[in-house]
């Protein structure tokens, strides 16, 4: 992909590739893209996780990629190995459609800097 490469084509692509691998043809959403983020954050590997455990995976993955921004920071790792963030300056107050576009490129530079789109 070029640096020309839009949003839209960088996340439609993304998903495609995603969604083939983790979710077996399915597509997946924001939220199941965020919640890979959190599993591949956390480290600990592919394994079966508690309701809650989900939904702090999906925080984590939040505050990484909203880490670039400013809105969070890397504070420390727990007990149990789980990364912990604080909070740096609060999030602004989005329109729904506002918060989607944000996350989305968040996402995509997530995986920009892992070389995905190379």
């Amino acid at each position: 992909m070029t640096k020309d490469t839009t949003l839209k084509e960088k996340w439609d692509f993304l998903i495609s590739s995603l969604s083939k691998q983790f979710a077996d043809g399915d597509e997946l959403n924001i939220d199941g893209v965020i919640y890979l983020i959190g599993v591949q954050e956390l480290g600990q590997g592919q394994r079966k996780f508690k309701k809650d455990e989900k939904m702090n995976l999906m925080h984590i993955a939040i505050c990484k990629l909203l880490e670039p921004y400013g809105y969070y920071e890397f504070d420390y790792f727990d007990e149990d190995s789980w990364p912990h963030y604080k909070t740096l300056t609060e999030l602004p107050s989005l329109k729904p459609g506002e918060q989607t576009v944000l996350m989305k490129e968040a996402i995509v530079n997530y995986f920009e800097n892992l070389n995905f789109f190379n």
